[in-house]
């Protein structure tokens, strides 16, 4: 790639991470290498076993202790998200990547996980080739600002609502 772009996924509606997904697996199919980081998440789903598929082009990284209960943080959380920054510092600045996804980062955020002012300051010292892809809810203004593309996933309707569980292969 020439030029590496900044792109937010955010929204109350489903299909963040599958948007994100499916830019990492047309990136792999054009020979670019993928770092996929996600933040909060602990869960092996589908898609996990699906990317391994595409070890070769595609690293793959939970650095989270699972879903986020109640305002309060755990030392747990807090490491593996400070955990989960760094290495994704490191991946980004090393331009061993072309695309670099922080799932989730987000939410990361607005729990008070990450430190805004140091993720911008990743942002502002990305190397121009390497792209960067932002996930989840809750998009801080100052990294919507810092972005060159934001897309909102807006809820019209769900039927969770009607009391249907995440599907294998779906949703998870």
């Amino acid at each position: 790639m020439r030029k590496g772009y900044i792109q937010i996924y955010t929204g109350a509606g489903k299909g963040k991470t599958t948007a994100a997904l499916g830019l990492a697996i047309r990136a792999a199919g054009a020979g670019h290498r993928v770092y996929f980081a996600q933040f909060v998440k602990k869960r092996i789903c589908s898609e996990h076993k699906a990317l391994g598929r595409f070890s070769d082009l595609i690293t793959v990284k939970q650095f989270g202790t699972g879903f986020l209960r109640g305002p309060a943080r755990t030392e747990d959380e807090l490491e593996a998200a400070l955990k989960g920054l760094d290495e994704t510092d490191q991946a980004i600045s090393s331009t061993a990547y072309d695309v670099v996804i922080l799932d989730e980062i987000n939410v990361a955020l607005h729990a008070g996980l990450v430190d805004v002012d140091r993720l911008l300051r990743i942002l502002d010292a990305k190397p121009p080739s390497v792209e960067i892809v932002l996930t989840g809810r809750h998009a801080d203004p100052r990294v919507v600002k810092k972005a060159d593309l934001v897309t909102e996933m807006r809820e019209i309707k769900h039927y969770m609502k009607k009391g249907v569980k995440a599907r294998t292969g779906i949703e998870m």
